[in-house]
């Protein structure tokens, strides 16, 4: 019976292959090529790709499209990309996958990609990889956004899922209403850029915050009970503003924001308003900072557990190269499990640990594949087993 359903399961695979298609979308139509990329998904099944054929001029392919089923999008030039202005509405559906690589956007901030409502009955899951966007607003419930290597001008609001390498003004995990079919990881913002904010307004997962540089973290809302992480990030702010660059702000009973832990982090920021390096405005969350190294006099306010944090400390910013220089050096948790790729004692900042800067920028290394996701074990004890995850994609 088990060779049999092995034989059936396998046979279900090489059929949904077959199945498969490749359809051109080229301006002039070339080689029986559809011309404009609405007409593709149109003539689509699910499961098909959707290589499209950036126009010799540079010009656009000027449609608003709702992608309706499971599809991929790929440019028909290696490394080079497609430039759709309009709105990229994605409808929800359970098992629907979209992957969308090497669009662009454009300047123009009205043209967003966007998904239309809630998923029932199982999860939608976009995919977003080196791509130029606008705005980026995937928050409706049971839907996974993971993005890649992309620039965005604007915003990325997500509800789940995981941004790695990408460069933004700002992202916040935020969810319109609780899922009610659950994605089994947290949510994970690795290796990121922004001008603005980090932060979470989610309530159905962990969150994860590791190595990236900005001007500062939001938490106004986490799990119930959850574990989140504030770990090895750069945070610059040169302007000065009215909360910390960590500003924890949540509502509820004491005790069900959960454990958030602040760790290894490099910071620097003009004081105005507050001279607070964290903040933690009330008793919701536990939230324990240690290691970190700040610019500033440590200063802290709210209920935080703390342990060996310095402030006063010298170090260099630069908000354009993105790097950290000075006392941040090997001042990290000394800890096997925090130690950077060289093996060597954690630096404090985005550098520093298994998820460092490194291996997420550059984002476009030549054109060639492109880590989006690493994670290695600093040790291997001889009585345990050797987990390394990690992912990629091609340009």
């Amino acid at each position: 019976m088990k060779k049999k359903l092995l034989f059936i399961a396998i046979a279900g695979l090489f059929t949904s292959m077959a199945n498969a298609a490749d359809l051109y979308v080229r301006a002039t139509g070339t080689g029986g090529a559809y011309t404009s990329v609405s007409a593709a998904i149109t003539a689509a099944n699910n499961g098909d790709r959707i290589i499209i054929q950036p126009k010799t001029d540079g010009s656009a392919y000027i449609e608003n499209l709702t992608i309706n089923k499971s599809l991929t999008f790929v440019s028909e030039t290696n490394y080079n990309k497609y430039f759709i202005r309009g709105t990229i509405n994605i409808n929800p559906a359970a098992g629907r996958v979209v992957t969308i690589s090497n669009l662009s956007s454009g300047n123009f901030t009205i043209y967003n990609i966007v998904a239309t409502g809630a998923t029932t009955g199982g999860r939608t899951t976009i995919n977003l990889y080196n791509c130029y966007l606008n705005n980026v607003d995937t928050t409706p419930a049971n839907t996974t956004t993971n993005m890649s290597g992309c620039t965005v001008s604007g915003y990325v609001f997500f509800s789940h899922g995981r941004m790695t390498g990408n460069n933004a003004q700002r992202i916040m995990a935020y969810n319109t209403s609780s899922d009610n079919s659950l994605a089994t990881n947290d949510i994970e913002i690795i290796g990121n850029a922004t001008t603005s904010t980090i932060g979470s307004q989610q309530t159905s997962y962990n969150f994860k915050f590791y190595n990236n540089f900005t001007s500062g973290f939001g938490i106004y809302n986490t799990k119930t009970s959850g574990t989140n992480e504030i770990v090895n990030n750069t945070i610059y702010e040169p302007n000065g503003g009215d909360i910390a660059p960590i500003y924890i702000g949540l509502n509820g009973d004491p005790g069900t924001g959960g454990n958030i832990t602040i760790m290894n982090n490099a910071i620097s920021f003009v004081v105005a308003q507050t001279n607070a390096c964290i903040q933690n405005i009330n008793s919701v969350a536990t939230v324990t900072a240690s290691y970190n190294v700040s610019t500033n006099a440590f200063v802290t306010e709210g209920t935080i557990s703390q342990s060996n944090n310095t402030g006063a400390a010298n170090m260099n910013f630069n908000n354009t190269a993105y790097t950290v220089t000075g006392m941040n050096v090997n001042a990290g948790n000394p800890a096997v499990s925090y130690t950077d790729l060289d093996l060597t004692r954690n630096d404090a900042g985005h550098y520093g640990g298994s998820n460092s800067w490194a291996n997420y920028f550059p984002a476009d290394n030549g054109g060639r594949p492109q880590v989006n996701y690493l994670v290695t074990p600093r040790a291997v004890l001889s009585t345990g087993t050797l987990n390394v995850s990690g992912s990629a994609y091609s340009k």
